[in-house]
């Protein structure tokens, strides 16, 4: 179960993700807030409203009784009962008027909160709810760039210091020894798919110290690797066939050997030592066969980012770290994350954040693909969402370490993260491993 944490940090982070939300829908036109229907994206009005919705249902409504602050809302907000392609044609709430209810359900959970310590089942589905809406809150920003709409603002925005730092070549030598994938009975907070921690026995291995760059994949790209079949499996050449792709999604080419890409509604340089980003696992695999590379596993991944190294340095020793850094909390000079650089930064920088074997930015910048298929951990139950996780087993591929518009509060580098294959509008890159 989760750990008591006091009402006012509830309450802070629940504001803060509702200011964010706000923030990501704000200066819109109605146009824009239903937007094209793509399998890939929400009508933005009917996500804000499904995220109101998702509070007061668990909370308010579920675990304490309360009637509805919406009429009819579960027929339109439900994301479970209500099929994807049917929600543009729903009878959607008016901005104004879902606004409105977001309001009512964010005062009505604030004054649910009482004393200095929340009871252990409002401390996990407050922190839950409030995760929930900052997962959204990612996709709304990944839907803004999808859309090609104006970047969003972010309040407090800067970029670090050394953003521009370079590049981060070579790879670092991990041990091998056995290893406990996953999370403890006594984490402060655990996602389901992250239950428990099991034993697994990890071979050394190479790992790269940093994110594949742009300089890097441009010379794939450069060299053609978009049509030679023999850099693809049979599914990936499939899918790069339907799609037409030559080439990153949002690359935009800029004379010979030169790229330039799209953000949000602009075009500028693609940054030579920022980490490739909007690449689905197919793109990666391919690059991966190109180099002579190979993806991490996701066991290898946990690994590199958590471990130590024993006395000596010959095995893995029985540490293992909250983040890569250690125990302390996220902070901006180890982690590009919450949307503060407001895009990726080069790959050499925050060198505060590294793990205990070198690699950097194992967190933040991009979402990382492994070539491990989401599934079960050994005792796996599903929590009070119990289609949070269960229904992508087996579909899915698994990402780790978060990327630049991923609120840092709710990832440990235990977070396990999955999308199908084919997608490449969210903020995804990789980092190889020697064969």
């Amino acid at each position: 179960m989760t750990e008591p944490v006091p009402s006012a940090h509830l309450a802070q982070i629940m504001c803060d993700a509702r200011a964010r939300t706000l923030e990501l829908v704000r200066g819109l036109d109605d146009q824009q807030l239903i937007g094209p229907k793509l399998d890939i994206v929400n009508p933005l009005v009917w996500e804000i409203g499904h995220v109101a919705w998702f509070h007061e249902f668990f909370i308010l409504r579920r675990m304490y009784g309360r009637p509805s602050l919406l009429a009819g809302g579960d027929a339109i907000y439900d994301s479970i009962r209500i099929a994807h392609d049917t929600r543009w044609d729903l009878p959607l709430v008016p901005l104004d008027k879902i606004l409105v209810y977001m309001k009512n359900v964010l005062e009505a959970l604030l004054e649910r909160l009482d004393g200095s310590t929340a009871s252990e089942q409002d401390s996990y589905l407050y922190q839950f709810t409030t995760f929930h809406e900052d997962m959204h809150d990612e996709a709304y920003t990944y839907t803004r760039q999808t859309l090609g709409y104006p970047e969003p603002r972010f309040h407090g925005a800067r970029r670090p210091a050394d953003a521009d730092a370079g590049p981060l070549p070579g790879d670092v030598d991990v041990p091998g020894g056995t290893f406990l994938l996953g999370s403890a009975r006594d984490a402060p907070f655990v996602f389901d798919n992250e239950k428990w921690a099991h034993p697994v026995t990890v071979a050394p291995f190479r790992i790269a110290r940093a994110p594949v760059t742009n300089a890097a994949f441009a010379a794939f790209v450069d060299e053609g690797g978009y049509g030679r079949p023999e850099f693809w499996d049979d599914e990936g050449w499939r899918w790069r066939e339907k799609a037409g792709a030559g080439h990153p999604v949002y690359w935009v080419a800029d004379g010979p050997g030169t790229w330039a890409v799209r953000r949000f509604d602009g075009v500028a340089d693609a940054a030579p030592d920022q980490p490739v980003v909007h690449v689905n696992w197919y793109e990666a695999e391919a690059y991966c066969r190109w180099a002579g590379r190979r993806l991490p596993t996701e066991a290898e991944w946990e690994v590199a980012a958590t471990a130590e190294p024993a006395a000596g340095g010959a095995t893995l020793g029985t540490g293992k770290r909250r983040f890569p850094w250690g125990d302390e909390p996220v902070r901006a000079s180890r982690a590009n994350l919450d949307g503060h650089a407001l895009g990726c930064i080069d790959v050499a920088a925050l060198a505060d954040g590294d793990s205990a074997f070198g690699c950097r930015q194992m967190m933040g910048n991009v979402w990382e693909w492994t070539n491990s298929t989401f599934d079960a951990f050994p005792g796996f139950s599903p929590d009070a969402y119990k289609e949070y996780s269960e229904p992508l087993f087996g579909t899915t591929k698994v990402l780790r370490g978060g990327g630049w518009a991923t609120r840092g509060r709710m990832l440990t580098a235990r977070y396990r993260n999955y999308y199908t294959p084919d997608r490449r509008d969210v903020f995804a890159g990789f980092r190889t491993c020697d064969r």
